[in-house]
């Protein structure tokens, strides 16, 4: 069972990359103003929204990261290069090209991440502080279930605006992508 659920990850990280492109082309059909219009969305823009998937990622990989005996070759340091004091709201990525640059690479890396992971790594137990200095711990299941589904809870709200602004995304369903 324990291969399975890796395997399980190492599928929703295929989907992520290819969703992640997909949704960065559409988004490609909108001038840089209109992906930094506010919409009233949680984080505002289309622009901001995607920038806090990239937060995300880089907080939660630098925690899977920092687990003592993680197969993690692939998370590189420079993966998780928060500028000091950084928070879910920190505009990281400014402009496009490097915000859609970092979420190639980060996409990438955890692909090969997955790849490594040994068929015990999500059974293994995940240790750190959340953002506000509390102590968690839990199966790394759990952890990358979270981590994973975070992506679409958000990715979820840039198809939306984007929808608004005109723009169709296409088929993004998990089962259209086998």
């Amino acid at each position: 069972m324990d291969s399975a659920l890796v395997e399980n990850y190492r599928f929703l990280a295929r989907y992520n990359h290819w969703f992640n492109q997909r949704l960065y082309d559409a988004c490609e059909q909108l001038p840089d103003e209109e992906r930094k219009r506010d919409r009233g969305a949680f984080f505002g823009s289309i622009h901001n929204t995607l920038n806090h998937l990239v937060w995300g990622d880089m907080l939660w990989l630098g925690r899977f990261a920092a687990q003592q005996g993680a197969e993690v070759a692939a998370l590189q340091e420079q993966l998780v290069d928060f500028p000091p004091g950084a928070s879910h709201a920190t505009l990281l990525y400014a402009h496009w090209s490097a915000l859609r640059a970092k979420r190639e690479r980060l996409d990438t890396a955890i692909e090969h991440w997955l790849a490594q992971m040994p068929a015990d790594g999500p059974s293994q137990t995940v240790r750190y502080s959340n953002t506000k200095g509390v102590a968690r711990e839990h199966a790394a299941w759990m952890a990358l279930t979270h981590f994973f589904n975070h992506q679409t809870h958000h990715r979820g709200q840039a198809t939306t605006l984007l929808t608004q602004a005109g723009i169709d995304v296409g088929a993004t369903d998990l089962i259209s992508r086998v």
